[in-house]
């Protein structure tokens, strides 16, 4: 929190004020932020100055993990943020590749497992990273991309958390994720709890100790219609103790993960917040 809470004051106190072409609303703006979570000792980064819905953020994981497509195939995990994206964006619904309701396109998941190449060959990324961490290898690409800029016009929406990054030191596992832009007030909040469930998902689907994992963000900014909110209410907020993150133990392999992992999989322990507070969400 402390982490969070200082990159907010931050950027309302050293922002610059950018205006943003796919929203038409100026943003708060600044460039490069390093946060750390320590996976290991289970300090789970939930924001605690105001109600944080941690269980849309592991849903939407899953379905990256998974490959997912579709919004009705996140909505059916438990997770309503990708219906605006595949639904209310005017460029994406006149876009000649969108194959009809809730339809995403080759957008974050897709591409985690089924990238392709010039040839039209598609490989699977994650299933590369899982069998050589399983088998203690580390060649130092073990990297997740979602960002393959030659199929941008082909889904709803550039991936914000664009690559995760794995390294294996002796039998501790670390991830190092990498974030073009970030809604500090709301995409954030998300961005921290996948970065750290990822790093404890991987550690013990591979056989593992969790190690830190490494957030870095590019371009953190406000919306102006945030600002407000953020300055006024959030900042003002005392916060609570990180709780802690329990994951069922018989979540073994990757293909648990693809085929039977649910919600109730993850437990939070000890988490106490402040009231939600209802920033404007921007499509």
């Amino acid at each position: 929190m402390k982490q969070y809470l200082e990159l907010c004051q931050r950027i309302i106190d050293e922002g610059v004020w950018i205006e943003n072409e796919r929203t038409g609303k100026r943003c708060l703006t600044v460039i490069n932020a390093d946060l750390t979570y320590d996976v290991g000792a289970n300090e789970f980064p939930l924001v605690t100055t105001r109600k944080s819905y941690w269980k849309a953020a592991i849903a939407e994981l899953l379905g990256y993990l998974r490959g997912y497509d579709n919004a009705a195939q996140f909505r059916a995990i438990g997770c309503n943020t990708w219906n605006a994206n595949a639904n209310d964006n005017p460029a994406w619904l006149a876009n000649p590749y969108r194959k009809g309701e809730d339809d995403m396109g080759r957008v974050y998941g897709v591409q985690g497992r089924h990238w392709r190449n010039s040839q039209g060959e598609e490989f699977d990324q994650l299933q590369k990273i899982y069998q050589d961490l399983k088998n203690g290898i580390d060649d130092r690409g073990e990297i997740l991309s979602f960002y393959n800029p030659g199929e941008f016009h082909m889904g709803c929406l550039r991936p914000c958390m664009h690559t995760h990054n794995f390294s294996l030191l002796g039998d501790t596992l670390y991830l190092t994720s990498y974030q073009r832009s970030c809604d500090v007030p709301l995409g954030q909040n998300f961005n921290q709890i996948q970065v750290f469930t990822l790093l404890a998902l991987m550690a013990q689907i591979t056989g593992h100790k969790a190690g830190k994992a490494y957030h870095k963000i590019v371009n953190a900014h406000i919306y102006e219609d945030q600002l407000a909110l953020m300055r006024d209410v959030q900042l003002k907020r005392e916060p609570y103790p990180a709780p802690k993150l329990h994951i069922n133990p018989n979540i073994k392999t990757l293909n648990d993960i693809e085929t039977w992992v649910a919600l109730d999989d993850f437990e939070v322990e000890g988490y106490q917040y402040h009231e939600a507070i209802a920033y404007p969400f921007s499509v």
